[in-house]
């Protein structure tokens, strides 16, 4: 082991996501355990560069495994991203005797992360937690599970509607460079027809899809759009487009918005965010640093943070299959 690692800090950064706060639980109860000093480090970068520091332990974690959100806060740091304001966070964790730090977020988390270990040799270990799914080097990140779980829900409560008044309903999910969230809600939720950044299905098979449905009896149908979605049109100007050119359809909007980072995280992810938490405390303990813990196969790896953040994962193309014999 790395015996010089006396104090750990960790922190949450970027986006909001469903386990987060388990995450933190780990990592701080992962140190106790070890006999590690754990500190939270509040409002990611920004309380990093001001000092914005309290010493966590077990008990400190208690009762928030089900919380959605972060105890320890997000925000955005423009000054950390000047060699000034890394200069004045390194000088920072110095000062609290902080020897190394595990960054709960996603890419641009993880590529200050990076950057601040090229300039200053400063371990560091990422844990992916994010609900768009991203990260290369991981099949799932922290919130993903949950968000889609959420996703499904409302979409079942919105089919009610749909249904009862004969609608046509554009549901916009989060997803702004992928479309892991809106895919999997949209087959899990018997989307009509889902619209992905990773496809250009174009306005005029939107419009035959419209029509066959229409043609085969269904009275009321559900289009699930990511709000990055490539048609070129975000989903007001959709709604007009399809009232247009298909005046029988009866059309409404729903953008779901923040709600799909709210709510209790699901079982799954608290136990991700608890093994991950795990591994990334005892990963800097054995001297490694500039990972990122993620998982795939149900096994727990390291991934180079260079590597997890030069690209956006994929979506499974067998599940863009399954969604178009769905939606047949």
């Amino acid at each position: 082991m790395a015996s010089e690692i006396k104090k750990i800090g960790v922190f949450t950064s970027g986006g909001d996501s469903p386990g987060m706060n388990a995450a933190i639980r780990s990592v701080v109860r992962t140190c106790a355990y070890l006999k590690i000093t754990c500190v939270g480090i509040y409002r990611g970068y920004q309380g990093m560069i001001e000092g914005d520091f309290k010493d966590l332990d077990a008990r400190s974690v208690n009762n928030i495994i089900n919380k959605g959100g972060t105890i320890l806060k997000s925000a955005r740091c423009d000054d950390f991203r000047t060699p000034e304001g890394r200069k004045k966070a390194y000088e920072q964790l110095k000062k609290e005797g902080i020897d190394a730090f595990v960054v709960i977020g996603g890419n641009g988390s993880f590529a200050g992360a990076e950057k601040f270990n090229a300039e200053f040799g400063f371990p560091v270990i990422g844990i992916p937690g994010t609900i768009d799914n991203d990260i290369l080097g991981s099949s799932y990140t922290i919130g993903f599970d949950t968000a889609i779980n959420t996703v499904v829900e409302v979409i079942d409560k919105i089919r009610d509607t749909a249904s009862s008044h004969n609608r046509l309903f554009f549901v916009e999910v989060m997803g702004r460079d992928v479309g892991h969230i809106a895919l999997n809600a949209g087959v899990g939720a018997g989307a009509e027809e889902i619209l992905i950044p990773e496809q250009n299905l174009g306005l005029e098979r939107l419009l035959d899809s419209l029509k066959r449905s229409k043609k085969s009896g269904k009275s009321s149908s559900i289009v699930i759009v990511a709000e990055g979605d490539k048609i070129g049109k975000n989903v007001f100007e959709l709604k007009e487009y399809v009232e247009q050119h298909l005046p029988i359809y009866d059309v409404r909007v729903s953008v779901l918005g923040h709600m799909q980072r709210g709510g209790s995280p699901s079982c799954f992810d608290r136990v991700l965010a608890s093994r991950m938490g795990v591994k990334a405390v005892e990963s800097l303990l054995e001297g490694k640093s500039n990972y990122m813990v993620g998982i795939r196969d149900t096994k727990l790896i390291l991934t180079p943070i260079h590597e997890a953040i030069k690209a956006h994962t994929e979506v499974d193309e067998e599940l863009i299959k399954v969604s178009d014999i769905m939606t047949t």
